[in-house]
């Protein structure tokens, strides 16, 4: 259900400046800067696009801010298959090489494999290009730390004041950077996947699994199949596997995208499907009678096997489904939820020392690998505990709590106060358990629902969970109407 609350109640020089608003925003065309990095639709103006004049400036930003912070001149680069990567990846590079910076070039390669080299590069930091989920007119900068893990708040709002002030120098003709291809990570990612403890390549390849893959015709379609052969997996049924950046599909793994590995499955009597993003930090997975095993659960069926292995605490985000929070505390842990964003649940996956973490977007953060959202990882234990199981995946899906998430929206005017409109829906609801790290997050027992306001449109997103879809979408109307009869006292 998506409802658009549309000026009801509000003044008309209200609906005057949100036309205004619409009129002056690009057609096609977007640049949204982040803490976490840059990403825009290819092409346009400068300013309004991701353009090369915005690629270079955000990278030189980047590069300085680099070496200011931990006076290390080398960057780790590398993209996923979209079809302007390559070009996105010369100017990257060139830019990086013209600050004297040493690059390592990765090419085609993942989210996680940027985030393991960095590291053992020993590099400043590195850079990812790629708009993950986003369709293929989209493309990003992925900013990294030395740790290799995404920038925090503090450091991006540094980064972004450099750029728009152009505090940056490029190097003299003698001091420029040096460019190191390095084709390595893929094995050197598997390898690490497979020195995992809790990942059992012996209980893998006995189970004989037959499993078909989609990897969105980006690089998942080069790391997936490599690992599961390491994995001892024999029979994979490949889908979209040629990482030329055409993306055959939206290529976000949500259940109505994945018609046609569903299809495959049935088709091929495999045991389960596997689905990754084009940057391969999602995982979402299809059951053997081709119905959808759910991108929220996951990072349930992972830690349920992590935890109940090596016990410890778990953390997801505000947004993410309660059924974590039921399979660790019956596991003897402790459940705890960050704000929205991978970086803000890192930060308290390292504050709580959590065992494992992630969001219910089919993102696994497991720190006995490294702190960043790994698919590939994910798929290692997974399989380890599908295995062990001995079940089929529906089975081991409804061995979990049931719970269904309602995601609706409130479009309202671009002047509208939005966290004092949220601060009257908390003061309505005082009596009820509240969360405000990040919006506001109402809690019914075990059901809740949470009110975000979008950084860049003036938008209200609501999220809703409950046992069942009809009472899900249920609470998420009361909101609604709660937040219509706010605005017409107003």
């Amino acid at each position: 259900m998506m409802l658009i609350l549309r000026l009801k109640g509000l003044k008309i020089n209200h609906y005057v400046l949100f036309l205004l608003f619409l009129k002056k925003k690009p057609n096609n065309l977007t640049l949204i800067k982040s803490i976490s990095g840059i990403r825009g639709t290819i092409g346009g103006i400068a300013g309004n696009g991701l353009t090369p004049i915005d690629i270079v400036k955000f990278t030189a930003a980047y590069g300085s801010w680099i070496i200011n912070k931990t006076n290390i001149k080398k960057i780790v680069v590398g993209r996923d298959a979209r079809i302007s990567g390559e070009m996105v990846n010369h100017l990257v590079i060139g830019t990086l090489q013209g600050l004297g910076i040493e690059v390592v070039d990765l090419g085609l390669s993942t989210t996680p494999t940027v985030e393991i080299a960095v590291p053992l590069e020993k590099a400043g930091g590195g850079i990812i290009l790629t708009a993950s989920h986003n369709p293929k007119q989209w493309n990003a900068l992925k900013l990294l730390n030395e740790k290799g893990e995404f920038i925090s708040d503090a450091d991006g709002k540094e980064l972004l004041d450099m750029a728009e002030k152009a505090e940056f120098s490029f190097a003299d003709v003698d001091d420029l950077g040096k460019v190191t291809n390095n084709d390595t990570y893929l094995q050197k990612h598997i390898d690490a996947v497979l020195a995992l403890p809790l990942v059992d390549v012996e209980a893998i390849r006995a189970a004989n699994f037959k499993i078909a893959i989609d990897c969105v015709n980006s690089t998942g379609g080069i790391f997936v199949p490599a690992l599961l052969k390491a994995l001892g997996v024999k029979t994979i049924y490949e889908l979209y596997c040629t990482p030329d950046g055409n993306f055959p599909h939206n290529p976000e793994p949500l259940p109505e995208n994945l018609t046609e590995i569903s299809k495959l499955v049935k088709e091929k009597n495999a045991d389960l499907g596997i689905v990754v993003d084009p940057d391969v930090d999602r995982l979402a997975f299809v059951c053997e009678d081709g119905g959808m095993f759910g991108e929220e659960y996951t990072l349930v069926a992972v830690a349920d096997y992590v935890i109940k292995n090596t016990p410890g605490n778990t953390v997801s985000n505000l947004s993410s489904t309660r059924a974590l929070r039921d399979v660790t505390e019956k596991a003897g842990g402790e459940y705890h939820a960050s704000a929205v964003g991978e970086v803000n649940v890192v930060n308290k996956m390292k504050e709580i020392n959590a065992i494992i973490g992630g969001e219910g977007n089919g993102g696994i953060i497991y720190p006995e690998s490294h702190y960043g959202r790994d698919a590939l990882v994910g798929i290692g234990l997974f399989l380890t505990h599908l295995a062990k199981f001995g079940k089929s995946v529906s089975l081991l899906r409804s061995s979990y709590p049931a719970y269904y998430i309602s995601k609706n929206k409130i479009t309202l005017t671009p002047e509208m106060d939005i966290d004092a409109l949220l601060l009257k829906v908390q003061e309505k609801y005082k009596n009820q358990p509240t969360s405000t790290i990040d919006g506001l997050k109402i809690e019914f027992d075990k059901e809740w629902v949470h009110l975000r306001r979008s950084n860049t449109e003036p938008i209200i997103r609501i999220y809703s969970e409950a046992g069942s879809e009809t009472v899900a979408e249920n609470l998420a109307s009361k909101i609604i109407s709660d937040i219509k009869e706010i605005l017409k006292l107003n």
